[in-house]
Order: C-alpha cells, then structure tokens, then sequence
C-alpha cells in the first residue's frame, strides 16, 4: 500500500466542530466485513452488536489542559506553548511545542497569568517548534501542577476554527478517563454516555481498561509515499494483568472483542505474545499499524471518521479491508457523516 492509496477529498464542512448535543446520539455506520454491507444508525444503537462476555477495551488516559499562553520578556509577544509531556517533576522540566517558535531562544523566559505568577526559561531547542522549558513557580509540586491546570486550556485539535468553550472541558473527554498524560483524547470514546456504558455493564459486557497517553503524533500526517518508511512518535502504553486477563479469557471463550478507538487498537496490537494472547506491557511504543496486518486479538472496533493520509485511516483500512473502507467513506460524505475528533462512529464487525 502507498499513501496515495490513502488520498480522498473530505468537504470541508464535514469536519465537526461541536460534538453532537448528546454523547450517544452521533451517528453510527456499521460495517460487515463478512456480508461486506453497510448500516446506518445511532452510536446508542451499538448495545444491539454485544452479547453477554463480550469485550470493550477502553483507553482511560485523561487529556490535561495542554494550550498555555504566555508573554515573552521585554516584547510581551504572546506565546502559544503546548505542553506536551513532563521530563522531571523535581526540576519542573517539560517537553513543549512553541509557537511562533522564530521568536523563542535558548535562555529566554515566558511570563504566564495576569500576574506573572508562573515563569518559564527555555533551556534547549528540541525540533523547529519543540523546546524544553523550565518552570519557576513559587510553591509545592502540587500547587504548581494546579496552576498549570488553572492556566491551561482545553487542548481541541486546531482543524477546529472556533475558540474553547467551558464546554469542551468536558466534552473534550471520554467519561472514563482516568489516568491524566493525554494531549488528544481518544475520540471514539467520547461517544459513550453513563446511561450506556450502565446499560452495557447490565447486559453482561466487560470492559477491559488501558491506557495509551495519546500525543500529537496522532495528528501528524504521513509524508513518505512507502508506508513502511513511515515513524511514528513514541508514546506511554501500560496494559495491566487485569486487562489480560479480561481479554484472554473472552478470547478463549471466542467473544467478541471490540477496542475502542484506534488509541485501544495501537495499545493492544504492541503487546501481543507468541501465543496471540495479550501480555501486559509498561512502557512506550511507537507501533504502525498499516496493511496488510493480521489482528489477532480483537474481533471488531469503534472508531471515528479520519483524515485524508492519516496513520488512523491506515489502521483502519488494515481491519476493515481497504475496498470497504474506501467504499464506506464514500457513502459517509455522501449521506452527511461528521470527521474527526468530534464527529459520528464506526463499528467494524
């Protein structure tokens, strides 16, 4: 496969800049990959495909609010700086994005708040735009961690033109995130409300939890035409014995399998034993996922609708098969399908 296979034209206004008014009422298109047909439905429709012992495996990372903006000393340019993780909690150490990133040097500081409260010194130059940043904030770990909270934003992707609503706070993460280091949430989650996931735990579906700390690599697009040439940006990944368990024993039984998002799919396909079963892991990957691939744990998976040349498209042509994929995206911009991080579902059965 080359990334010219990958290629499509996506109407602009099919990129969704608000998520749907109720979690569980996006839209659903079911794929069968055996009878090769088509669906349309609500994502709360997704209870009639699960039966009693089947598995949903879950990222539970939780985004954080990445988006700072700061002035620069003397010029009191305003800076966007992107958290994008911690290097060293003692030494306030962090791996940052800048931008316009021209203007920003080895040895400069960044002023953040109303009153200045939080300073930073750039210590390194990482990439183009990627700096290392130093904090300085008068007070405990604790109280410094609460002050980035405090002065962070919600970090929506930037396809969305329009500024961050209080709303996005919420809507912006899965309802069971958990384990705070995400940078983008892993959307497909996003489209499970309480009321379902307490109507799926009633009908005897098991939820098996990871967690994949999602980074900005997950926007990057792919720019070599041979796949395999491709890199993709490494990320946190811990799958515990619990997790295994779950699956492997859903496995054995032949169950349905299902990962959410492509965020679970990545996670489960880095830690597959000799025995196709799945082991735990803690640690980082940097797994691509592209066809020909042969999935052997999960049976099926949720997911949004991607981008043209997207490593998500990829991984998705590779569980789908490329034809139906193709065939499916053409019938989603034809009927009206939102894209991306707040669009409509996939199921792949």
């Amino acid at each position: 496969m080359k990334l010219s296979h990958f290629q499509f034209d996506l109407p602009k206004e099919l990129l969704a800049e608000y998520p749907a008014e109720n979690r569980d009422e996006a839209r659903l298109m079911v794929i069968d990959r055996k009878k090769g047909t088509i669906e349309h439905k609500m994502f709360k429709d997704v209870i009639d495909y699960f039966d009693d012992g089947d598995v949903l495996i879950l990222n539970n990372t939780k985004v954080f609010p990445a988006r700072l903006y700061g002035n620069k000393e003397k010029t009191g340019a305003r800076i966007e700086v992107f958290l994008l993780r911690e290097l060293n909690s003692e030494q306030r150490l962090w791996d940052v994005l800048v931008d316009p990133a021209r203007k920003i040097r080895i040895g400069n500081k960044l002023y953040f708040g109303d009153d200045d409260s939080l300073v930073a010194e750039v210590i390194d130059n990482t990439t183009s735009r990627g700096r290392t940043l130093r904090f300085l904030y008068d007070g405990s770990y604790e109280e410094f961690r609460n002050k980035l909270t405090e002065l962070g934003e919600t970090p929506i992707p930037k396809y969305i033109s329009r500024d961050v609503t209080p709303e996005d706070a919420e809507r912006y993460q899965t309802i069971y995130a958990k384990e705070e280091g995400a940078v983008a949430a892993p959307t497909a989650g996003l489209h499970f409300s309480k009321h379902l996931l307490k109507k799926l735990e009633i009908k005897g579906i098991k939820f098996a939890e990871v967690t994949l700390h999602v980074g900005l690599g997950t926007f990057n697009p792919v720019e070599v035409e041979d796949l395999s040439k491709h890199k993709m940006d490494s990320e946190e990944l811990k799958i515990t014995q619990e997790a295994c368990d779950i699956v492997n024993e859903a496995k054995a039984k032949k169950k349905r399998i299902c990962t959410v998002g492509t965020t679970s799919m990545r996670a489960v396909e880095s830690s597959v034993s000799s025995q196709n079963t799945l082991n735990p892991f803690d640690g980082w990957t940097n797994k691509f996922v592209f066809p020909p691939h042969d999935f052997t744990i999960p049976t099926c998976m949720i997911t949004n609708f991607h981008t043209p040349k997207s490593t998500l498209l990829m991984m998705v042509s590779a569980f789908c098969g490329h034809d139906l994929m193709k065939k499916a995206y053409a019938e989603a911009i034809k009927e009206g399908y939102k894209f991306y991080s707040y669009g409509d579902a996939m199921l792949i059965i």
